[in-house]
């Protein structure tokens, strides 16, 4: 209640620095069930939202049965911050940004106990509640994306129509107006297909939408670098200073080509669906 309240926030704790984590079936931390407890043990990195002062809770994903079927051996755990075993090693900058007060770190788990009733859903359970919620965790990514590159694209006119150089606007220079027209289309695009994937989600659900949300988890990055690559370039060296927001969306950009899976994994499903047709 206190995080559904907004009183808290919550940290989420997947990724590690010794496995390939784009397999999540690779997570190599442990969350064993000792009687009425469970025991956690092992480091992440990337721990999402854990510099935020306001953090007191962070849903651990850790390896229950390495005997069990490979999407039934991990389960997710819900660890109190302040729960003796648990260490903030260091916050992790993304391309020098720290992304302050949210942040990602890196954080270790040494024999933290916890009560059995902390394990969500059940064990064994991690993947069937990932599914459930990164199809629209990744709508909601590439919704702010296309947001960053409305931002970016607006900037990009306003400042290539203020500044001049050799004697023109910056907008009437090297394909400039040709790169806005471009950019504007690009935004569009990727706003239907998006929409098309929330649209799919809402009829059917997750497994309803499968190729259209890795589409758009590819889309959206990648056309969003594009544009605030572009918008950067108009602004010359300012656009690479925190003056602008510009560099700081540039790098969410970038992340987001690997965060909730990297464009090959989005794009190995597309495929694998694509050719499932014809199989």
């Amino acid at each position: 209640e206190p995080l559904l309240d907004g009183r808290i926030r919550s940290g989420f704790g997947m990724t590690e620095p010794a496995v390939a984590s784009s397999d999540a079936t690779n997570m190599a931390a442990t969350a064993v069930v000792d009687g009425d407890e469970v025991v956690v043990n092992g480091t992440k990195w990337f721990t999402t939202g854990i510099g935020n002062p306001e953090c007191k809770i962070i849903v651990f994903m850790g390896l229950t049965d390495p005997d069990a079927d490979r999407h039934h051996r991990h389960t997710m755990v819900l660890v109190p911050r302040d729960t003796p075993g648990v260490k903030v090693e260091r916050m992790l900058p993304t391309m020098g940004i720290y992304d302050e007060p949210l942040g990602h770190g890196e954080v270790s788990f040494t024999d933290v106990r916890v009560p059995l009733t902390n394990i969500i859903s059940g064990p064994g359970e991690a993947f069937g509640i990932a599914q459930g919620r990164l199809g629209p965790g990744r709508v909601h990514h590439c919704m702010r994306l296309i947001g960053l590159a409305e931002a970016s694209l607006e900037l990009a006119c306003r400042r290539g129509l203020e500044r001049t150089a050799f004697g023109k606007p910056l907008i009437n220079l090297g394909g400039n107006r040709e790169r806005v027209a471009d950019a504007r289309i690009a935004i569009d695009q990727t706003r239907l297909l998006v929409l098309n994937a929330a649209w799919k989600l809402d009829e059917g659900g997750p497994l309803n939408a499968l190729s259209e949300v890795s589409q758009i988890k590819v889309a959206a990055p990648r056309m969003a670098q594009q544009i605030i690559d572009f918008a950067m370039q108009v602004h010359g060296g300012a656009g690479m200073t925190n003056d602008f927001p510009l560099a700081a969306a540039w790098t969410g950009a970038r992340a987001l080509r690997l965060a909730d899976g990297p464009d090959e994994v989005h794009q190995g499903m597309v495929a694998r669906l694509e050719l499932g047709k014809y199989l």
